[in-house]
């Protein structure tokens, strides 16, 4: 919230487009869903406009979100764990050790890619469809990986987990870079 009190229009605004994308709906329809105007609402994902409580309770329900979520938009849930930390579980007959690092919920499906990648310019990929989790675990070299405004620096053996329905980055930072990426779609 600013200082005076107000919601941010630019918070506002980004949050309605981000929300309204997510849900895969045109302006015209969401406008309609909450009984406001299509100008109205091109005015507010522009950052103009003076929304009332009455107009963004609306747009919020029409959206099928939380209130906050247009004023206050939630930070990407992002899980790190480092090449030492986890669950292990170690074998009673060989040199084996298995960390867990994310368990599968129920009818998830996964897809498995080796990433081989060299320095240079980031990857950088567009958001994927709502509800996409990304899992990345370096296996060789040191990568900076996760959400375009807040990558995180992983090394050989770090995991980290994030939303890959928002853009994302993958850059290399050593040669010879090695990852698995798990892209789990709901």
């Amino acid at each position: 919230m600013a200082s005076d009190g107000k919601a941010p229009l630019d918070v506002i605004a980004s949050s309605l487009r981000r929300e309204r994308e997510r849900a895969g709906l045109s302006l015209t329809e969401v406008a309609r869903r909450a009984g406001v105007a299509k100008s109205t609402l091109s005015q507010l994902e522009s950052g103009t406009g003076n929304p009332s409580v009455e107009t963004l309770w609306a747009l919020s329900v029409a959206l099928d979100i939380q209130f906050a979520q247009l004023i206050d938009p939630p930070k990407p849930r992002v899980q790190v764990i480092r090449a030492d930390e986890g669950p292990v579980v170690r074998s009673e007959r060989t040199d084996y050790q298995a960390t867990l690092v994310s368990s599968c919920p129920p009818n998830a499906r996964r897809d498995v890619y080796r990433l081989a990648v060299e320095p240079g310019p980031a990857r950088e990929s567009d958001p994927h469809l709502p509800g996409v989790v990304e899992h990345v675990v370096i296996s060789a070299g040191r990568a900076l990986v996760g959400v375009i405004e807040d990558p995180v620096e992983l090394g050989p053996g770090d995991y980290i987990a994030y939303p890959g329905d928002v853009a994302h980055v993958f850059q290399a930072l050593e040669p010879g870079t090695r990852a698995v990426l798990i892209s789990e779609h709901p």
